[in-house]
């Protein structure tokens, strides 16, 4: 059963938590775009074996959490201590999936001491040691888009989206406004997911998008501007999973983290696409729980 909270912030924000209140290990669990931040069912089973506690919380603008326009990934760091802060928690691991690694790096950036260890599943690199002195291609993009370094490797829906926040929030909020997605951002591994449990993200996208796209927008801005911290100084392990065949986010951005963050872990995963990586959980909360101590 998990337990739903708002936490409210010093400057009179809210942010929306999740607790499973059982469990000796507790793990912040960083969600990805568009999602809420209810953690991952298909590892409650997993997680319940190795005594991990689940907490979580919507980024600004997704649930309940109010908007905050103009956050950066740090902000996650803030967020996450509040929400553990709430719950009597001292040290926590975080897990992070897509943007949510990002986001669960920087907590290993920003917390030293209290962050036990970090595996970010599929992340985002920072944009701007990528950034490209071309102009974006307009949105929306039609046919295939080739578009270098940070852009690379990702599908045509991505390469739009994203391009349109390097212009601002205002240029991402009207592409919004047009976007139909990109299923070629998925590969057969990956649409065959959401036939099994992993279909859960069929609810936590809805919800993420009930009130509107500007949580996503926020997030896309987030990740084409500055981090506001460097992963290079997380000093608890870390542990990097992608997949080969990932469309969505480039397998190439866990390998600059690889080679930036001091001692981090790389695990590729040949053939695996955005989704279909999340087949590593189980592995990965079992590598979270071997070092929390």
């Amino acid at each position: 059963m998990i337990e739903e909270f708002d936490v409210i912030l010093p400057d009179g924000r809210t942010l929306h938590g999740y607790d499973s209140g059982t469990g000796v290990l507790p793990v912040v669990w960083h969600h990805g775009t568009p999602n809420i931040g209810a953690p991952p069912a298909p590892l409650f089973e997993t997680a319940a074996r190795l005594g991990i506690r689940w907490l979580a919380f919507d980024r600004p603008a997704y649930g309940s959490s109010t908007p905050f326009p103009g956050r950066d990934i740090a902000s996650a760091a803030g967020f996450a201590a509040a929400v553990a802060d709430a719950r009597g928690v001292g040290r926590f691991a975080v897990l992070g999936h897509s943007g949510g690694g990002s986001h669960a790096l920087a907590c290993a950036a920003l917390l030293p001491g209290r962050v036990t260890a970090a595996a970010a599943i599929a992340a985002v690199a920072p944009f701007d040691p990528f950034r490209r002195p071309a102009a974006s291609p307009p949105a929306p993009v039609v046919g295939p888009v080739v578009a270098p370094g940070w852009f690379a490797g990702m599908a045509p829906g991505g390469v739009a989206a994203l391009s349109a926040a390097v212009e601002g929030r205002e240029a991402r909020r009207a592409y919004a406004e047009t976007d139909e997605g990109d299923e070629s951002a998925f590969t057969q591994s990956d649409l065959a997911m959401f036939d099994g449990p992993w279909g859960w993200f069929g609810g936590i996208v809805e919800a993420a998008l009930r009130n509107g796209p500007d949580g996503q927008v926020d997030d896309d801005v987030a990740y084409v501007r500055p981090w506001g911290c460097d992963p290079a100084t997380a000093r608890c392990p870390v542990l990097l999973v992608h997949g080969t065949a990932d469309r969505m986010v480039p397998a190439s951005h866990s390998t600059w983290l690889a080679g930036r963050i001091p001692g981090a872990e790389l695990r590729e995963r040949p053939g695996d696409g955005h989704i279909s990586v999340l087949t590593a959980g189980p592995d990965v909360l079992r590598w979270l729980a071997d070092r929390f101590g």
